[in-house]
Order: C-alpha cells, then sequence, then structure tokens
C-alpha cells in the first residue's frame, strides 16, 4: 500500500518517525533515539535499510535502491514490520518537520494530523476578563492552526472558550448553543495563581457543563452567604492574581489542548478539567463524569422514579465487619469501588485524609464539610465545630478512611437537589397518609413556646423550629413504610438537607438521625435502624440522667481494644464503658473518656449500637476517639459549638454522676446480652421490622441513593423514638426509663438535664 498527497496525487516518501534520530553503527546496529529511549534493531537487512529510509524516498525508490543488498519482499516485509512497531511511516514534505515529529511522539499519523489543521478550524470565544483574546488567537495561528473569527461564516471543528470562572452564567448558554449544533467545545480559565483548561465537551456519552458545575457549586458553598446578600449569580469575583508569564502559560496551555484534538489526539485526560499550579508547575486532573439524573444531559426524573418505588429488602450476604459493622462489602472493595469520588475540584467529596493530630493508636478521617448543616446561604451555616466535616473512625485507618468517605456521600445524597419528588398541598389536605413531622421530631409545646428565649443561647443543631401549621402548603415527599406496606408522606424539608436549589429553607428543618449509606440498600437500612435506636436509648439516659451499668472491658477480650486502651493511657485519659441498651434489647454503649489530672477534665464520649454487642463496644470506643478535643489546646478548647464549649470547660465526672457506672449493678460482660448471628443483611432488616412492629411503630425507609453516585443511601425514620438532641414531648422519653425500672417516676419536664446533648 502507498499513500500519495491529496492535493498533487504523488506517492508521499516513507522513513523513519520523524521523533527519531537514526545512527547505524557497522557491525553492530541500528539505534534509534528519541526521548523515550533508545531502541536497538539488529540484522543486515535492517543495517541496508536504514540509510535509505531517510524520509527522502517513496516505498518503490526505497524497494528498487535496496534491491541490490536486500530482496524486494524481504524488504517489504521488513518495512511493513517496523511500521507495525509505529518505527517508520510516511512524511508529509510540505508539513513542520518538528510539529510531525510531535504528533508522531504523541502515537498519531504525522501527515494527518498536520493535513487536520489545514481541514479543521477552531474558534475561540472571549467571554471577557483579565485575558488577551488576541494573544489566544495569536497563539493558534503561531502553533498552525486556522482560526475562525467570532462572526465569521463556517463551522469550526473546535471552539475555545476563554473564561475567569467556570461558574460564569454565561456557559450554560455556550454549552446550550454546541449541543444543539452537535459540535465540542473547550473551556480554559487562563489567568489565576491556578490555570484550568478543559474538558473537552459535545462528545457523546461525555458529560456536559451542567454536570461539571453541579460538582463545582458542592464545593463552593462557602461564597454562598456572599451571592445571596449582593444578589449575584454564579460567581464572586475575586482581584486578580497573576502576571504577564502566567497569562501567556495559561493560553499557551489552553491552545495546546485544543490543537491536540483537532490533530486526532484522543485520550482520558480530555474528559478532566486539567489545573495548573503556576507557583509550584504542579498539574493535576480531575476527572469530570456524567450526571445520570443530570437535567440537562441525562434523565432528571431518575431520582423520583426511585423514591416513589416500594422498598422491597433482598438478599444480601455478609462480608464481613468493616468498621463495627456487618456489610457485604469489605473495606478495601468499597475504597475501589467509591475512592474516585473524592477529588477537590470535580468530586462529590472534596478531601479524604487522615485528621490532623490524631493521636498515635486513634485512626481518625476527615471527608470535607458536613451538608447536614442547614442553610449554606447563612455564614452560620458554614460552621460546625465538632461536626463541621464529616468524619470517619475504625480499628484501622481503612475503616476509618472508608467511614469518611461513606459518611461525606451520605450527606450529599441527603441534600436536596431539586429532582426530588413533591406534592405541595397542606397536612390537612393530604389526609391520613401524611404524617404530623413533630411525630418524628417530638418538641415539646414548651419549648415551641420558649423557642424565641432558647434558640440563641444553643447551636444550630438544638434550635427549636416554629410550629408546624397544619393549614400551610408545604412539599411533601413519599417514604416506604416496611411495616405497613404503604407510601407515607413526610415534609421534604425534614427529609433532606437544605434548600431546594433557588429557594428557601423552610422549617421543619431535616437532621442527620437515621441517614445511612451502606455497601447494600439493606446494608443502609440496618445502619439506619440501629442508629435511630441508638439515639433512642442516649436520650433516654442523657435527659434523665440515670445511672448505667458499666461494661466490663477485660471481658471483651479484642486486640483492638487493648490497643485503643494502651493510646488513651499515653494521653493520660481515663476510658469507661455504660451499657444504655434499652427496651429493644440492641446493645447500646457509651464509651466515656476524662484528662486524669488537672481542673478541666475534656469530657468526651462515643456511642455505638449493634445487634451483636462486640460491634457495639466497638462503634461506641472509636466514635469516642474521633469526638476527642484537641489535647494540644489544653484549657482553651474551643468549638463554635456553644454547647460543646461549655461541656469541654466545664463539665466533670464530679457535677455529671450519670457519667460514672452505676455501682449497685454488675458490669456487663458479652454473656450479659443475647446475640444470634445472622449471614444475610435482608435477616437482619426483617428481624429491625419485627422489633419495630411490636411495639406499636413504623418503620419508613426513603431511598436517597443518588444516580451519580452509586452507593446505597437510605433514610430511616421510626416515629416515637427519641432524637438524642434537646426534645422534649411527652412519650418515651419519659414513660420508658420507668418502665424498665430506671426511675419509679416520670422526670418532671423541669428536671430534665439542662445540657442538650451536643454530638
Amino acid at each position: 500500500m502507498t499513500i500519495t498527497d491529496g492535493g498533487t496525487g504523488t506517492e508521499l516518501p516513507v522513513g523513519f518517525k520523524r521523533h527519531l534520530r537514526v545512527e547505524a553503527i557497522d557491525g553492530d546496529a541500528v539505534y534509534l533515539l528519541s526521548e523515550w529511549g533508545t531502541t536497538a534493531l539488529q540484522g543486515r537487512e535492517v543495517q541496508a535499510l536504514a540509510a535509505l529510509l531517510d524520509g527522502t524516498r517513496t516505498l518503490s525508490d526505497v524497494l528498487r535502491e535496496a534491491a541490490a543488498t536486500v530482496p524486494p519482499a524481504t524488504a517489504a516485509r521488513l518495512i511493513a514490520d517496523l511500521a507495525r512497531a509505529d518505527l517508520v511511516g510516511y512524511h508529509d514534505p510540505a508539513s513542520d518537520a518538528a510539529a510531525e515529529a510531535y504528533w508522531e511522539f504523541a502515537g498519531l499519523h504525522g501527515p494527518s494530523a498536520s493535513a487536520s489543521f489545514r481541514l479543521n478550524a477552531v474558534r475561540v470565544v472571549d467571554l471577557g476578563g483579565r485575558h488577551d483574546p488576541a494573544a489566544a488567537v495569536a497563539g493558534c495561528r503561531a502553533a498552525g492552526l486556522r482560526v475562525v473569527g467570532p462572526d465569521e461564516p463556517g463551522e469550526a471543528a473546535l471552539t475555545l472558550v476563554l473564561c475567569d470562572d467556570y461558574l460564569d452564567p454565561r456557559l450554560a448558554e455556550v454549552d446550550a448553543r454546541h449541543r444543539a449544533a452537535g459540535r465540542v467545545w473547550l473551556p480554559a480559565k487562563p489567568s489565576g495563581a491556578e490555570t484550568w483548561v478543559g474538558p473537552v465537551f459535545g462528545e457523546d456519552g461525555a458529560a456536559c457543563w451542567a454536570c461539571l458545575a453541579h460538582r463545582l457549586r458542592q464545593h463552593r458553598t462557602s461564597t454562598a452567604p456572599v451571592l445571596h446578600a449582593l444578589g449575584l449569580d454564579g460567581t464572586v469575583p475575586v482581584p486578580e492574581v497573576s502576571f504577564g508569564a502566567v497569562r501567556a502559560l495559561g493560553l499557551h496551555t489552553a491552545v495546546l489542548e485544543a490543537a491536540k484534538w483537532v490533530a486526532g489526539m484522543r485520550y482520558e485526560g480530555q474528559r478532566a478539567v486539567c489545573t495548573l499550579d503556576t507557583r509550584t508547575l504542579a498539574t493535576e486532573r480531575h476527572p469530570v463524569s456524567r450526571r445520570p439524573q443530570c437535567p440537562v444531559c441525562g434523565d432528571p426524573r431518575l431520582v423520583g422514579r426511585q423514591v416513589l418505588r416500594p422498598f422491597v429488602p433482598v438478599s444480601s450476604p455478609k462480608a464481613g465487619v468493616v468498621g463495627g459493622n456487618h456489610r457485604s462489602l469489605s473495606a478495601s472493595a468499597v475504597l475501589a469501588r467509591y475512592r474516585h469520588l473524592a477529588d477537590p475540584v470535580t468530586g462529590i467529596v472534596s478531601e479524604l485524609r487522615p485528621a490532623p493530630e490524631s493521636p498515635e493508636g486513634l485512626n481518625r478521617y476527615l471527608a470535607g464539610r458536613n451538608l447536614a448543616l442547614g442553610d449554606s446561604r447563612s455564614l452560620a451555616g458554614l460552621r460546625g465545630g465538632l461536626r463541621g466535616r464529616s468524619g470517619g473512625k475504625g480499628t484501622t485507618p481503612e475503616e476509618a478512611e472508608v467511614g469518611a468517605l461513606c459518611e461525606a456521600l451520605e450527606r450529599y445524597c441527603g441534600a436536596r437537589q431539586g429532582d426530588e419528588p413533591v406534592v405541595r398541598d397542606s397536612l390537612a389536605g393530604l389526609g391520613e397518609a401524611a404524617l404530623h413531622p413533630n411525630a418524628c421530631q417530638l418538641f415539646a409545646d414548651r419549648q415551641f413556646a420558649e423557642r424565641s428565649r432558647w434558640n440563641p443561647l444553643h447551636s444550630q443543631f438544638q434550635q427549636v423550629p416554629p410550629p408546624f401549621d397544619p393549614q400551610a402548603p408545604v412539599d411533601w415527599t413519599p417514604v416506604w413504610s416496611l411495616t405497613a406496606g404503604a407510601q407515607r408522606l413526610l415534609p421534604t424539608s425534614m427529609l433532606f438537607f437544605g434548600p431546594p436549589p433557588g429557594g428557601v429553607a423552610c422549617a421543619p428543618w431535616a437532621d442527620s438521625n437515621g441517614n445511612a449509606a451502606g455497601s447494600s440498600p439493606e446494608d443502609a437500612v440496618v445502619q439506619g435502624f440501629l442508629e435511630l435506636v441508638e439515639r433512642d436509648a442516649v436520650a433516654l439516659w442523657w435527659y434523665n440522667r440515670t445511672r448505667q451499668p458499666a461494661v466490663d472491658l477485660d471481658a471483651f477480650d479484642e486486640p483492638w481494644l487493648a490497643r485503643t486502651r494502651l493510646a488513651y493511657e499515653r494521653l493520660g485519659r481515663e476510658l469507661w464503658v455504660l451499657d444504655l441498651t434499652a427496651d429493644f434489647g440492641i446493645p447500646v454503649m457509651a464509651a466515656v473518656t476524662r484528662r486524669a489530672s488537672g481542673p478541666v477534665q475534656g469530657v468526651s464520649f462515643g456511642f455505638g449500637a449493634h445487634f451483636d454487642p462486640r460491634l457495639a463496644l466497638r462503634r461506641a470506643v472509636t466514635e469516642a476517639a474521633q469526638l476527642l478535643p484537641g489535647e494540644a489546646e489544653s484549657a482553651e478548647l474551643v468549638s463554635d459549638d456553644v454547647d460543646l464549649t461549655r461541656w469541654w470547660h466545664g463539665a466533670t465526672v464530679e457535677n455529671q454522676p450519670y457519667l460514672r457506672q452505676d455501682p449497685a449493678e454488675a458490669p456487663r460482660t458479652p454473656a450479659s446480652y443475647s446475640f444470634s448471628h445472622r449471614g444475610d443483611l435482608r435477616e437482619d432488616v426483617e428481624f429491625a421490622e419485627r422489633l419495630v412492629r411490636d411495639r406499636g411503630m413504623e418503620m419508613l425507609v426513603l431511598d436517597q441513593t443518588r444516580p451519580d453516585v452509586g452507593l446505597p443511601v437510605v433514610k430511616v425514620v421510626i416515629p416515637g423514638l427519641r432524637h438524642f438532641w434537646a426534645r422534649f414531648a411527652p412519650g418515651r422519653l419519659f414513660d420508658t426509663p420507668v418502665e424498665l425500672g430506671r426511675l419509679t417516676r416520670p422526670t418532671p419536664y423541669g428536671e430534665i438535664n439542662p445540657i442538650p446533648l451536643f454530638v
């Protein structure tokens, strides 16, 4: 086969690729040298052909001139072998030899790449900003690209769009116009200390600008209060941080990416945002994934259809213990499947790293901002102290990393994004299917009456909402009742964090109680149920201040526990565990730790519940490590959570005696609990459902799994079970301690623990 110049019909010369330097050493080998290294070709025939493959002869010429020493058939076979090895090819004499060498080095056919530059044009679109569009046009032409002016007729193979911010609202129009025309475009931010370029938008099946913008907004919640206050849309302009060399570098990077696309170069990095830190010259690629539920390039009804389906548990065999739970996947399998969702630019999770200053032997990880903090348009909503970030704990670093990742993904899935199914009506208008939100949140009438005095004195987590108006129309979302096999309705605002996009947050407010991620939907339901049982048992103990039995740590002979106790000893801290198990019979434990000396005890604790008492203990003790105050701050313990700060400074086991074990009760051992192992998480779901039904309650499940995440996430709601935050409506909080024999009479409202639980 021969290749001819399309313009003249003449046969093109053949030779070694232009990025190769050829040195033939007689009696040794033919050496091909390039930036990648050196290749040695041996054999008499190759030696004879090497001098002829200099790019000045056609294939016919090479075969004819070599015939004296190498038979034409042998020569043709050798040249074909060299071509398959990507070492020889056809040369275009009219092309730029160095440029053709670059494209060949990049794995392209040099003449074809050069021809693409002549056949395909680039259009430069400037959205106005800190860069020079004329310099971009000049850069494109210097690279050999043909540039079509903004007002010139004719189509361009690629549009290079220059902007100062990837959230510039005008990019939505750019994307829509190119999608309608079936054309590709390349965004670039060539100014700033960190320049951005990519991805290429417009390919079939790839993400669109709206997919990227959705992720970018998640990482810019700190600017939301300013945007809201100033009435701005999209971005908040900030001072320019660059100079001429920086801007030139950014522009030339963008031009290079445009040239590679036009030349025909395709690689996975073109579906990513490439960032260049001009201070260090460090580059990073941030993949941009298509959101299946994207309203622009996907199906925005996916989430709605999913929520409206009945939740039917299926078989989910347990694979082992991960982070204090029975899971259907191992920790390493979960990380392998979902770790890519952590990325500071385009990820769902902005970071995933060990918590700073973690004490030796205690495993703690952080994973980005906690989206359960409420309205991001309030500066107060951006603080959270102890809960300001999602976190994870475990007996190993891998368990802690998985826990942090899953909690962050859980909070993302639980945030309102605008595609949740809603019904707009009043409680009175919806009938029996709708539940009054206070049947779940359980605030007392007295709390509503005193909210104006209470709210300014307490943290965001303890805020009392205004009383719910049953006549007012609000958004409602269906949840599935496992116990009744029917749909119920609850206010959307108490099921998803934050306001709808462009909307205003309203009461009743959502919290994370019962939100859970799992390696299967059944796993997630079990974890959500156990969290509700745990917090209910904690509330019964905390607000009634009952003395509870100790857990005998020596009886739980666990290597991880021995290591953890030693870590606390090195910190100069005492550690003990209380049994809080209530009427559900599911082991619930509180791990309590304090400084062994000094006036400020920095009392902290963690809670855990599980069918298996050993796992309940594991969860409680590892959570206590996660919630420790900063030891380096000594007496200057500070948190944005006012309730937590007061506690760390003032609480002691002497003025809060319920933190210590009940001396009249024997310590609990593994034999104190009834536990039968079940091998399938569906069996755990069915067992939980029976426990709830037997107590005359209802178990509700909302599937919050987001298609762009894939990790199963649910919210479990059991009306009547208590939250461990300050919610004092009549019911279990007062009655159950008496039924359990902990108290002889219900605690009077005025004698409830005045310290609201803060974890």
